[in-house]
């Protein structure tokens, strides 16, 4: 497919200097885009550039405080969601906004009229349905339930909603957040049938590589500017990482740990209860000086695992050790043998938002010698070691006394970092649990966040990384593991598996093990790791 051109045919969208102001803070700042027919434009930047805002005032979610938008040669009504739909405008949230109680039918006709129309007119519509599903390559079974569907059927559907309804321009928000590398490629042939049938995408992602693969065109925004705009087959990763943050990002490279020291952390056929966040027969051996890292997508059991060995959770069969010591599910215990726990939810578990940065950075030591005298808290004490926090890892944007809600995402996870890894007596802490400690982060901070944990692997602690990036997983993981609907595969060596065999374990596949040195000749220097990220080609 040919890349749209200036001199091709007149925009199917149009941004001109759209403003908007929350308070002082100036979130977009006169930004003029255009969309053409059948291109993929990728929308990149930092958290808190204006990704969001100026999608949600294109949707109609907000109103601009100037500017204006057209569709097709029209303008766009402000700040009206049913005229953005009406306009051919589609968004497919990160989080699907499905009912797992209804059919697929019911849900893509949810909205559009009543779920109780005759037999005869809820035939048609299925037969509809199924017509676009066929023409996008978007296989579903409309009388499913989608409580029973997987995570990639899940987003078949939500995409099906905006087709069905007419819509002509797509915005995809993270689409391939959780999806296996397999589910990622199927959609990145979806989005192929889109183009050539003359649809337009915008494509919002972290990931960098797939960005290179799938876009057209790339446009970034820093601090509600629109600060470059380029081909996708012009740029690279390194130069678009740049333009997102101001410099050059440079994210860390695992480089091999050294011998393993002993089992920090045991689990012989341990089963957890609690429906699909669950765990069936998982033994994993956690060594210090080396990251232990989880693939799998979201809901498969990573949240069971991470609240076990946080105290959190008690196992229902088998045996969980820390060292020589059965573990016990008492969190303060646990923080006072090593364990250091860097939650999935930093604004709800992570923090308190409410209390000011000073409490949060000692909470979970605030009973300690260090920072307590009987009932009494040494605030002297206490706030000291949080200035240590802030400092050593690079907290900005409030001060001690501040809310922690008052932090932007990145800053609220340094804090958590600072509050995990630095003890108030020094030392490195024993265990280390990471769950998504990277999620919806910049890259900058992705960056900041994975220095600590190699540099805490180095230190010799025995870290557990749970992630969905499979990019992260394969960065950071000295042995990796896959954790499917509670099931956990053999924890093998980084370079014992490849991109393809991750994912189709994620999957719940076989994963045979693979032959790392004959597959790294096969596929040059860079090896698995790189295998699969894309060559910067957009779709076909």
């Amino acid at each position: 497919m040919t890349h749209p051109s200036a001199a091709g045919p007149a925009p199917v969208l149009r941004l001109s200097g759209i403003t908007k102001r929350f308070g002082a803070l100036l979130a977009n700042d006169a930004i003029s885009l255009d969309l053409a027919p059948g291109e993929v434009l990728a929308l990149l930047g930092e958290n808190g550039a204006g990704k969001s805002t100026l999608v949600s005032i294109l949707f109609g979610h907000y109103t601009a405080d100037a500017g204006s938008i057209e569709v097709g040669g029209r303008a766009l009504p402000p700040g009206q969601p049913r005229a953005a739909l009406a306009a051919g405008i589609g968004m497919v949230h990160q989080h699907f906004t499905l009912a797992d109680n209804l059919t697929v039918l019911d849900n893509v006709l949810m909205g559009t009229e009543p779920l109780w129309r005759p037999f005869s007119r809820r035939t048609a519509a299925r037969a509809r349905l199924q017509e676009v599903a066929q023409r996008f390559g978007l296989a579903v079974q409309p009388d499913a339930t989608v409580g029973s569907l997987s995570v990639g059927e899940r987003q078949r559907v939500e995409i099906l909603k905006a087709l069905y309804r007419g819509a002509r321009i797509l915005i995809l928000d993270e689409p391939t957040a959780v999806l296996t590398p397999q589910e990622s490629e199927a959609l990145f042939a979806t989005l192929g049938r889109m183009v050539a049938q003359g649809l337009s995408i915008v494509f919002i992602s972290h990931k960098l590589a797939e960005v290179l693969q799938v876009a057209h065109r790339v446009a970034v925004l820093r601090s509600g500017r629109l600060v470059a705009q380029a081909a996708a087959r012009d740029v690279t990763q390194a130069q678009l990482a740049s333009w997102m943050v101001g410099q050059a990002v440079t994210l860390p490279q695992r480089s091999p740990a050294g011998a393993p020291g002993a089992v920090a952390c045991r689990l012989e056929q341990v089963d957890v209860a609690g429906g699909r966040e669950r765990l069936l027969q998982a033994s994993l051996d956690l060594r210090a000086g080396e990251i232990t890292a989880i693939a799998g997508v979201s809901g498969n059991g990573q949240l069971a695992l991470a609240e076990l060995l946080c105290g959190l959770r008690r196992p229902a069969a088998g045996q969980v050790w820390l060292g020589p010591d059965r573990l016990r599910a008492e969190p303060a215990w646990l923080v006072r043998q090593g364990v250091a726990r860097i939650p999935e939810d930093r604004h709800g578990t992570g923090v308190v938002g409410d209390l000011p940065v000073w409490e949060n950075a000692v909470a979970e030591r605030l009973r300690s010698r260090a920072f307590a005298h009987g009932p009494l808290v040494r605030r002297g004490a206490a706030r000291a070691h949080a200035r240590h926090i802030v400092q050593a890892y690079d907290v900005r944007g409030a001060g001690l006394d501040a809310p922690a809600r008052a932090l932007s995402g990145g800053n609220m996870q340094k804090l958590i970092l600072g509050r995990a890894l630095l003890a108030p007596g020094g030392g490195t802490p024993r265990l280390i649990v990471a769950h998504q400690p990277t999620w919806g982060l910049d890259i900058g901070a992705v960056a900041a966040v994975q220095r600590q944990l190699l540099a805490a692997r180095d230190a010799g602690a025995a870290v557990l990384l749970l992630s969905d990036d499979l990019d992260e997983v394969l960065a950071l993981g000295d042995r990796i593991a896959v954790l499917h609907a509670g099931r956990l595969t053999d924890a093998r060596p980084a370079d014992g598996w490849t991109r393809e065999a991750i994912g189709l374990a994620m999957a719940g596949a076989a994963t045979p093990a693979a032959s790392p040195p004959q597959r790294a000749r096969e596929e040059g220097p860079a090896g698995p790791v790189d295998a699969g990220t894309g060559s910067g080609a957009p779709l076909p």
